[in-house]
């Protein structure tokens, strides 16, 4: 699953949770759902296509830093277990390592699932990091965790934003949080043709995710802003959506 990072739409996708098979070989430090995408029931060959695509078209295609709005959140929150949906190139998953969260880190491109090996690995936190390829749109990642992050975790491709972020709220242990972060409007320098795009409100979110009141609590329903660099080192002030949910 391509990420997200910040600058751009992003990322491919969850659907109906599947179990995570043994590990096997393969890129370094993954444990894959299946062989590849060539007749493996579990990617979307068009999706593995192109997210890899998009990667191997920059040496470099996000900044490598954390998402600030994920340092804000996470940042004074005792270190557990985090799951990191779309980890692009590692940003993310360094920083929570970092601050010693235990992380699973998921990607349909294992191109991106690469860079964030070697990010971590440069980072000397590789023991905190487990990285695992998923095609959201068709598998999910077992277990329970103290984080869910899933940072810009929108695509152009055809994506069950609903049922990955649903599958994402259950993938959340008692006394943990969700954190969904998304574009609210496409950047300046995004494709024009998608300029044209509306993106649901953090309220229509929540409502999405048809939570139980009585078993989550919303800590923050937001949009808040932030200074980024385009591309080509244009600037702009961003307006994301930010939910950040506590279950029970």
């Amino acid at each position: 699953m391509a990420a997200h990072r910040a600058a751009a739409a992003t990322g491919p996708a969850a659907g109906v949770p599947a179990a995570d098979p043994a590990p096997g070989a393969g890129l370094p430090a993954v444990v894959p759902v299946g062989a590849g995408a060539d007749g493996d029931p579990t990617v979307d060959e068009e999706t593995a296509r192109h997210w890899d695509e998009l990667y191997r078209g920059r040496e470099r295609q996000w900044s490598g830093r954390p998402n600030p709005h994920l340092v804000d959140v996470v940042g004074e929150l005792p270190a557990g277990t985090a799951l990191d949906l779309g980890c692009g190139e590692g940003g993310d998953a360094v920083w929570l390592a970092r601050q010693g969260w235990r992380v699973t880190a998921v990607d349909v491109s294992t191109t991106a699932l690469e860079r964030s090996a070697a990010a971590v690995t440069a980072a000397g936190v590789a023991s905190r990091v487990e990285f695992r390829r998923h095609d959201l749109a068709r598998s999910f990642p077992t277990g329970a965790f103290d984080l869910v992050s899933a940072q810009f975790l929108q695509s152009p491709l055809d994506f069950p934003r609903t049922e990955v972020l649903r599958a994402a709220a259950r993938a959340v242990a008692p006394g943990g949080r969700l954190l969904v972060v998304e574009h609210g409007a496409v950047p300046p320098w995004g494709n024009p043709a998608h300029r044209h795009l509306r993106f649901p409100t953090p309220q229509e979110t929540l409502a999405d995710l048809d939570l139980d009141p009585d078993r989550w609590h919303v800590e923050r329903l937001d949009a808040p802003q932030r200074e980024a660099t385009g591309p080509d080192g244009e600037t702009a002030t961003l307006v994301d959506h930010l939910l950040l949910l506590r279950r029970r």
